[in-house]
């Protein structure tokens, strides 16, 4: 396709495609870019000791002089989780709405970013110049306060993202999401559509969060005599309001317990999100001078995290609650994919303990479902449809929608990380790919642990490792002490002194075979040894442990 150089729209999705988290994208537009939203990812089963992933902005660094802010959607960490590593190499001014700034901020704060950072809060229906482009932010409605959906005017033409959304006609706080807005936009005609696909395999419409108050007041009436625990996302400040509204109704008071919880309700507190009658909410320290009918605590590790506060307390390593048979446990959340087995294990660890748990209809979802996207789709009309935000399978649920909305096949695009997508009002392709990616972050190392050392953990963690240590003499290459075998994760050395016995006189003999060679160099002993254990060991147990040599000199 020969597309008219002056003309053209690149959007980029650089993370958030075919994964849950990690959303990033930029739209390019000749001399300008933009980057809406930059989210981290949890590790995958197979990551071994890596906390979390962000992404590679290898394209945003390489065109820096391009770059003109980033735009944020909402405060959630897959949305904002990145930003304190990627300021680092990138630093950019921030637009969001005021709790997604607030939140943003502590997160600078921790990192020492807060005074280099440029950043502004915006209203909604307000809208901001960036280069060519103007980004106008939209209410919309999801399981955490503040969220916008963007409506991004270019040369070529207008694109709506959704951000994280659902239509919810009665939230707990403030306005319900501006449908009008959408409408008008629609009226304007639009390019294309951005929008969010996590439920687009689930049918009907997305209850409204109000509905999740009513179960709440009726399990709070049920349990009148025993103490509530609630477990439930940080970031969900309507949830948190919603139990506080029920406690202080029931005469209770609330102990708010976990670093993050207690990060965003001080957060959401500070900037009028929360609103808590006098003397409710008080210091953990002071439960004990409370009886239990009178307490309900709000907790972190509704997704099973081993060192979240509910597992610790499950597991009575948490130093100021310990779970007494007749306490009333709420898991008010889903298990997010991949996280239901610890989920379950910390369900059963509490059941253990006499406590009662509850775990259905205590939720509802934060995304919107098959029939609050086609009202999008319906109200914006767009040309194209780019679905985003969700695993293959939800992205593809989402391009189904479309189509038989009457979007053309030739039309939907189902883009991967790195793909660059080129529009305008005649045509659209994917027209070539950029480097897109995850990079790792192990403790205070961002990017440096890769594939390789991946693999080196994964089989460690599978077979062990061997170290064969020896000593030789400088000038004469003679054995002078060892081989020792030192063996961890590998077998029970003292149960399997035979095993190490052999291994020993096969080193023995390997390395006496190299050193009559004249040429025999240290790398060549070293593979030797690798070689002959090796397979030795893989014979006797039908594993591959790493091997390790180390040769010293005297």
């Amino acid at each position: 396709m020969n597309f008219n150089e002056s003309n053209k729209l690149r959007i980029i999705p650089l993370g958030g495609l075919e994964q849950i988290g990690m959303n990033i994208t930029a739209f390019e537009y000749e001399d300008s870019i933009i980057v809406v939203d930059c989210g981290l990812a949890f590790p995958e089963d197979d990551m071994l000791g890596i906390d979390l992933c962000i992404p590679d902005i290898t394209y945003l660094k390489e065109n820096e002089d391009k770059v003109k802010g980033f735009v944020i959607t909402h405060g959630h960490e897959d949305h904002i989780g990145a930003l304190p590593y990627i300021l680092k190499e990138l630093n950019i001014p921030i637009y969001a709405t005021k709790l997604t700034i607030g939140l943003i901020e502590n997160k600078l704060a921790e990192h020492g970013l807060l005074r280099s950072t440029r950043r502004k809060t915006i209203k909604f229906g307000q809208s901001i110049n960036l280069g060519q482009f103007r980004i106008e932010f939209i209410k919309t409605n999801h399981s955490i306060q503040d969220a916008a959906a963007l409506a991004i005017y270019s040369p070529a033409g207008i694109i709506v993202h959704t951000g994280d959304f659902k239509v919810d006609y009665t939230p707990v706080v403030g306005d319900a999401i501006d449908l009008q807005r959408f409408a008008e936009i629609g009226k304007k005609g639009v390019l294309a559509l951005m929008c969010d696909s996590t439920n687009a395999e689930r049918k009907g419409f997305t209850q409204s969060e109000r509905t999740v108050g009513k179960t709440f007041d009726n399990i709070f009436n049920e349990h009148r005599n025993r103490r509530i625990i609630i477990a439930t996302f940080a970031s969900n400040v309507d949830r948190v309001q919603q139990i506080i509204n029920s406690a202080y109704k029931y005469g209770r008071k609330v102990v708010v317990e976990g670093r993050s919880m207690v990060n965003v309700i001080t957060t959401a507190q500070k900037l009028g999100y929360l609103d808590i009658p006098e003397n409710t909410l008080i210091d953990i320290s002071q439960m004990k001078n409370y009886p239990d009918e009178m307490m309900t605590l709000v907790t972190t590790g509704s997704q099973g995290e081993s060192m979240a506060a509910l597992s610790r307390m499950a597991s009575n390593i948490h130093r100021k609650v310990s779970i007494k048979p007749g306490d009333t446990i709420i898991f008010s959340s889903n298990p997010i994919p991949g996280n239901e087995k610890a989920v379950s294990k910390v369900i059963n660890e509490l059941s253990a303990k006499g406590a009662n748990v509850i775990f259905s209809d205590v939720h509802v979802s934060g995304h919107a479902c098959q029939e609050e996207i086609k009202l999008i789709y319906t109200l914006v009309q767009p040309k194209y449809a780019i679905p985003v935000h969700g695993e293959y399978r939800h992205l593809k649920a989402q391009a189904g929608l479309a189509k038989e909305l009457g979007i053309p096949n030739e039309n939907i695009f189902i883009l991967r990380s790195g793909d660059v997508l080129e529009l305008n009002e005649e045509e659209a392709a994917i027209t070539e790919k950029v480097q897109a990616g995850t990079i790792m972050v192990d403790g205070l190392g961002v990017g440096d642990v890769g594939n390789i050392v991946l693999r080196d953990r994964q089989h460690l963690s599978e077979d062990g490792i061997i170290v064969v240590v020896l000593t030789l003499d400088r000038y004469s290459n003679q054995l002078l002490a060892g081989p020792d075998i030192v063996s961890r994760g590998f077998v029970y050395v003292r149960e399997s002194e035979d095993l190490m016995g052999e291994a020993k006189i096969l080193l023995e003999e390997t390395i006496m075979e190299c050193i009559s060679f004249k040429s025999c160099d240290w790398n060549r002993i070293k593979s030797a040894i690798k070689e002959s254990l090796g397979s030795f060991v893989w014979k006797k147990t039908q594993r591959r442990p790493m091997i390790l040599p180390i040769i010293m000199e005297a």
